[in-house]
């Protein structure tokens, strides 16, 4: 199918991640659709050898170095994305870490978790709101199932993609009358390098892998960050052109399904 991404100007925050991790794998599936990616990253080095990778391959694309956690930077990135390309056609809202900011931790720890996890995506909503609606573009905001099932232990995080979830239906209502779509992806248990750090810093690391993965009724294995990609890619592209409003699970029925089943 026909995305109808071609030559459109993607800004995907995270997007210079490891190899594997969520926003690097959606970077690729927007080059491979013919679209412009724009890859937003605190990592200088990462991002400038990503983007040199895909130029070579003979993909336009931009990477900004930028700390979203300091609004002035979310600015910047979206002031020189009009100034290299004249339009944003679609924003993806990605960068978050699972902190690990829980009751044992102070406030201003609380306070960080939610500048690193929520406070971006607003204010790069609001910096390219101009540009959005003027291309009649699409907002997906990258949220976790902490929102909905609790994890215990990450306070910052839970309370940040929770936040995550209402600005998603919060900004559906604001943006409708100018044609601007904002949905939601939900993420359970997939398999990136963050994922794999986290596991293996457990006990018994490989029985707890699969334990978790018993419990994903689809197969019974971890969601591929290519999965994540593609509904991502769907949700900005106009085949989903009725689509707003949504939290979109993308996660082998992990969340929603009885596990008794598995």
């Amino acid at each position: 199918m026909n995305l109808h991404l071609k030559d459109k100007v993607i800004i995907v925050t995270g997007g210079a991640g490891l190899p594997d991790s969520i926003g690097e794998t959606i970077v690729r599936s927007v080059v491979n659709e013919g679209g412009i990616p724009v890859i937003i990253d605190k990592n200088n080095t990462r991002g400038d050898s990503f983007a040199g990778r895909l130029k070579q391959g003979g993909s336009d694309c931009l990477f900004v170095q930028a700390d979203l956690t300091e609004p002035y930077d979310c600015k910047k990135t979206v002031e020189k994305t009009l100034s290299t390309y004249g339009r944003i056609n679609g924003l993806v809202n990605n960068l978050g870490v699972n902190d690990g900011v829980g009751l044992d931790k102070n406030c201003d720890d609380f306070i960080n978790s939610l500048k690193l996890n929520l406070v971006h995506f607003f204010a790069m909503t609001k910096y390219s709101l101009d540009a959005l609606k003027k291309s009649k573009g699409s907002i997906v905001n990258i949220a976790s199932k902490v929102a909905v099932t609790g994890q215990g232990g990450t306070s910052g995080y839970a309370a940040s993609k929770g936040g995550v979830l209402a600005l998603t239906r919060e900004w559906a209502v604001d943006l409708r009358e100018f044609g601007i779509r904002v949905n939601a992806l939900v993420i359970s248990e997939s398999w990136t390098p963050a994922y794999s750090e986290w596991i293996n810093k457990l006990d018994e690391p490989e029985s707890k892998l699969i334990s978790i993965t018993r419990k994903i009724p689809l197969e019974q294995r971890m969601t591929k960050p290519e999965e994540i990609a593609d509904t991502v890619l769907f949700l900005l592209s106009d085949r989903s052109s009725h689509t707003t409003g949504q939290h979109v699970f993308v996660d082998g029925g992990y969340v929603h399904l009885d596990r008794a089943i598995s």
